[in-house]
């Protein structure tokens, strides 16, 4: 029988799972009169859980989700079929990587040269072959039910950590990408932040970052102090997710905007042009540029989409334009991370939703194909310069150490510390885990 991790438990004043016991509303009665009121007792356990989870903290710190929608195939990037005959091989050549005997697509021409810096898995699989069903996978760990909406990765990570240093815990670059990059069961409170503009715009700017013409700093101050008097007295008539989240919202949004430091790392015009070139003037570069930003201020988790993958015609044409840009900012990401220091404490994910087929189509293209295909990881804990588990020769199936998607969410929550069989509370109410099986990739870890 398999043995539930349920720590800490739901009523442990250090968890954010923590409700409110009577004991503890007969205490606040009893401190009442030393000048405590309930919403301050309330906030004192928010921030005692906040402290609880930041001593859990795993080696990875923050984490960079680069998703790439479509379905990007194997063989023309990170796992290509030098020996298969020419209709599997694909029209794109290979190159050599700085890991012997490894080579990557001919299109990944920075990515060869950073390879000893990542783990690359070239035996995913799950039996997805619809892009909303295999895009609920990679964003939550979970096969799509209709009995329950799951969390994202990063809004478990912004339940379980919380925000640090006044930024968002969770964000999206641009914008949340699909319904299942939400907080799901989870409260909306929980749910990213997104930036509402693209950073590779010439006019980038975050929505409802600044204060609004003619609102100084005091004037600031005084229309908080009155939303919160007639936020408390709404909060004793009504309780619903919807005020608590809301009550989380505001007090997020009101440190962001009043912390200069937290303003300024969403500030692009910050870094010069020749780090700006080195990421690239693309969508790809200045999302990745953008997410490192984040990540150096303090954000936890950082999603972002890159390109279109969905190659079913014209594979070639479609890889000149999509790889390149993704090869040339995610090589600057990995070694910009890794000048700064920052490499060994940000885990950089890279994921599709499933693979492309082992045949190239009538069209020159690639179908879906779910049952294996790759991604990419660096930093974070995460071995340097490995390749794990293999497709076979034609790229039809695993051959060594098959990867599950609940194998890959546990190490990404492992590494960030957080235990993946824990259960939070969904609807109903009933328990449910974190992941639903699947084992910490031990082997990877360094």
């Amino acid at each position: 029988m398999k043995t539930r991790n349920t720590t800490p438990k739901s009523n442990c004043p250090g968890s954010p799972l923590f409700r409110g016991s009577r004991r503890d509303f007969l205490y606040v009665g009893m401190i009442g009169g030393l000048g405590l009121t309930l919403p301050e007792f309330l906030k004192t356990k928010a921030n005692a859980a906040a402290k609880y989870y930041e001593s859990k903290e795993g080696v990875a710190k923050s984490v960079i989700h680069i998703y790439l929608p479509g379905g990007m195939a194997a063989q023309e990037t990170w796992d290509p079929k030098l020996y298969a005959p020419t209709e599997y091989r694909g029209p794109n050549g290979s190159i050599p990587t700085k890991l012997t005997g490894v080579r990557f697509g001919e299109v990944f021409k920075n990515l060869a040269k950073v390879n000893d810096k990542m783990t690359v898995i070239r035996s995913m699989h799950h039996g997805e072959a619809a892009h909303e069903r295999g895009t609920h996978n990679m964003f939550t760990g979970y096969r799509p039910s209709p009995a329950t909406s799951y969390p994202s990765f990063g809004s478990v990570v912004s339940h379980e950590f919380g925000p640090r240093k006044n930024l968002p815990p969770y964000i999206c670059v641009p914008n949340q990408p699909n319904e299942y990059a939400g907080s799901g069961y989870l409260s909306t409170a929980y749910g990213p932040f997104s930036l509402g503009s693209d950073p590779a715009r010439s006019d980038f700017s975050v929505r409802d970052l600044n204060l609004p013409k003619g609102v100084d700093e005091e004037r600031f101050k005084r229309r908080r102090n009155l939303l919160d008097a007639v936020d408390d007295h709404f909060r004793t008539l009504e309780k619903s997710d919807d005020i608590t989240a809301m009550d989380t919202f505001y007090d997020r949004a009101y440190g962001l905007l009043s912390s200069q430091e937290a303003r300024e790392a969403f500030d692009l015009s910050k870094e010069d042009a020749k780090m700006k070139e080195k990421y690239g003037q693309h969508d790809a570069g200045q999302r990745m540029l953008l997410a490192r930003r984040l990540v150096e201020a303090g954000v936890r988790f950082v999603s972002l989409t890159c390109g279109s993958w969905d190659m079913h015609n014209n594979i070639r044409s479609a890889m000149s334009t999509n790889a390149v840009r993704l090869d040339q900012g995610l090589a600057a990401l990995i070694n910009d991370l890794d000048e700064r220091g920052l490499l060994d404490s940000t885990l950089v994910m890279v994921t599709s939703e499933f693979g492309r087929t082992p045949k190239i189509n009538k069209t020159a293209g690639r179908d879906h194909w779910p049952r294996v295909f790759s991604v990419a990881l660096a930093g974070g804990g995460i071995k340097r310069g490995l390749t794990y588990g293999t497709a076979d020769a034609l790229g039809n199936e695993p051959d060594e150490n098959p990867v599950t998607v609940p194998d890959l969410a546990q190490t990404v929550y492992h590494q960030l510390g957080i235990v993946g069989d824990k259960e939070l509370v969904a609807p109903g109410p009933r328990p449910v885990e974190i992941v639903d099986g699947g084992s910490v990739l031990k082997n990877i870890i360094s």
